[in-house]
């Protein structure tokens, strides 16, 4: 992709913040929606809203990092509480879970919108996530959430290289999918699971790893850890293997396993 090429899809982008002002952007601190705040913060000022979801899904680390983002590049964002665990068409957790998790977002947005007079809601979908299976979408067409990055053309390579000459923190950062993504769909997300998967996590980060998940398995009365490292960092599992059980199991685990295979990102029907 030429440099004149993104340079168009920016001005595209820009034009499309400008005819949807005043707005409000869904954000949650990942690579997507911390450009799209960025982007709009710079071209529509006091005209648009950072709003973020909050939730037992969320880690308390990664709103802390949102909000303090937010900050640092002077945009305004606010934090509204979602209830989606309330509701057992999520709590089930069935393959389209996060249909009911964005329905119950844009619910909040939407209200927030006609109150205080925003005239649409934009959320950070970009161009690339067309190839991947996004119940979530389904709920944005329902409520008529805009997706500027993605009408704009803007691929994930060029929105991580575009956030790079902003010098965004989350340029080079992993994916992030909310906690309720460990759980095997089929098995109940309770804010129990999820605070046990929010734990071990913040103890693999400790532990100075970058990419990995922390699987949560409910296999009768026994709930599993299983543990996957990116294949690149795989080596430095051994040195801390101890230390690492043992702290999952101070979480709430009763067995962890390391998964062999490691993780690995997953494919375009696919989105953990």
């Amino acid at each position: 992709m030429s440099t004149s090429e993104t340079a168009a899809k920016v001005e595209r982008l820009h034009g499309l913040l400008i005819e949807h002002a005043p707005l409000v952007i869904a954000y949650s601190g990942g690579v997507d929606s911390a450009y799209l705040l960025a982007v709009a913060q710079g071209v529509l000022g006091e005209r648009m809203l950072g709003v973020i979801a909050d939730s037992p899904s969320l880690p308390r680390q990664a709103l802390a990092d949102a909000l303090r983002l937010a900050e640092s590049i002077g945009a305004r964002a606010e934090v509204v509480a979602t209830e989606e665990l309330q509701d057992e068409r999520y709590a089930s957790n069935p393959v389209n879970r996060c249909y009911f998790c964005k329905a119950e977002l844009f619910t909040k947005l939407d209200a927030l919108a006609r109150e205080r007079g925003y005239a649409a809601i934009a959320y950070g979908e970009n161009a690339d996530d067309m190839t991947q299976v996004r119940p979530g979408r389904l709920a944005a067409e329902q409520f008529q959430v805009i997706a500027p990055l993605r009408d704009a053309g803007l691929t994930k390579a060029e929105i991580r290289e575009l956030s790079r000459e902003l010098g965004l923190p989350t340029a080079d950062a992993p994916a992030q999918p909310c906690l309720s993504s460990r759980i095997p769909h089929g098995t109940p997300v309770t804010a129990g699971a999820l605070a046990m998967i929010e734990r071990g996590e913040a103890l693999v980060r400790s532990l100075g790893f970058k990419v990995f998940r922390v699987r949560h398995l409910a296999l009768g009365d026994e709930t599993r850890a299983r543990v996957q490292v990116a294949p690149e960092e795989m080596d430095r599992l051994a040195p801390v293997a101890e230390t690492l059980v043992a702290g999952l199991r101070a979480a709430g685990y009763d067995g962890v396993e390391i998964d062999p295979q490691g993780y690995r990102s997953p494919g375009p029907q696919q989105r953990k």
